[in-house]
């Protein structure tokens, strides 16, 4: 196992973690080679039973390894809330936890989600901020649609806080999605910018960005429009040092990222960063000589695996006053 998962913290953390793909089961086909509704081979109740305790075993790693839960958890490519509501009530959550998630427009159904500490966290407030885009080819006024964004205001011992949850346009065909990933992020900075300057309150950003941290889009998030620090980015020094938290054939990948707003690196609140990791230990990692150092994925195309996810999550943590 890697070692430095041995070692607790006593910081509050953040965790973000792409699960791919936990849908619900398939129907039964009504006939052989049928389209199934996830999109998956094969998605099958035991398949699906197996994957949740997969994902509830990574938590129980996570809690393990740190001493404790993390008090705010942001998923990504969860469909419903059926695998939310039976996950909550698994170890380690045991139903101390709750969620946010809104149905996306997704052609997939494909949405984000918050899991929160209910005896740390209250919800002030939630809401989906959806993206519509134009079909070029299209000549009946349909649109592209994307996975929702999720802003949630909490409150936290007693100060409140606005946390983003986000699955960006994936990568794909000659990136023909950048122009959406750029458009998205382009609104988001001026949401956080907005929450900034008229409500002054802490944000924090986590997600799937579909694009590294020294790429252009996220470098922008870190300076506001005179230059002065909008939001810290500890992954972009784990970059560097080729810490990756996905792979794409043989690039590495540092996609899963959580930025914070300057609060949380001055003092000026209850918790001050700390450090950044992405969360390894070698029974996440895939069991092939050929793909070490990997995240043991649940499909391989449509090679069906029996791991946990494509990606590792990432963890934030904050020390206490």
């Amino acid at each position: 196992m890697d070692r430095e998962i041995k070692i607790k913290w006593d910081e509050d953390f953040l965790m973000f973690y792409n699960v791919e793909n936990l849908f619900e089961a398939d129907p039964e086909p009504a006939f052989k080679n049928a389209p199934t509704l996830s999109g998956l081979n094969k998605w099958n109740k035991w398949r699906y039973n197996d994957k949740l305790k997969k994902i509830a075993q990574v938590f129980q790693l996570v809690s393990t390894a740190r001493g404790k839960m993390p008090f705010v958890i942001g998923l990504s490519e969860i469909q419903g809330q059926k695998p939310l509501e039976e996950l909550v009530t698994m170890p380690p959550f045991n139903s101390n936890f709750g969620f946010v998630h809104f149905e996306s427009m997704d052609e997939r159904g494909v949405d984000v989600a918050m899991v929160y500490d209910k005896s740390k966290v209250e919800i002030l407030s939630a809401e989906p901020i959806s993206f519509l885009f134009e079909t070029i080819s299209a000549t009946d006024g349909s649109y592209d649609t994307t996975r929702d964004v999720l802003l949630c205001k909490i409150k936290v011992e007693g100060v409140v806080m606005n946390i983003f949850v986000l699955h960006l346009p994936s990568k794909r065909e000659k990136d023909i999605n950048k122009p959406k990933r750029d458009y998205i992020l382009k609104e988001i900075r001026e949401k956080i910018l907005k929450i900034r300057k008229e409500e002054h309150e802490p944000v924090i950003l986590c997600g799937d960005f579909n694009e590294n941290p020294d790429d252009e889009n996220l470098t922008n998030l870190l300076t506001d429009d005179e230059g002065k620090p909008l939001l810290h980015n500890p992954f972009l020094q784990m970059f560097r040092d080729k810490n990756f938290s996905t792979f794409h054939y043989a690039d590495g990948l540092l996609f899963d990222q959580i930025l914070f707003s300057e609060e949380f690196m001055s003092g000026e609140l209850p918790w001050q960063y700390s450090v950044a990791e992405v969360f390894k230990p070698i029974e996440l990692s895939s069991k092939d000589k050929n793909f070490t150092g990997r995240p043991f994925r649940t499909y391989a195309g449509t090679r069906y695996l029996g791991g946990y996810s494509d990606h590792f999550p990432v963890l934030v943590g904050f020390n206490k006053k």
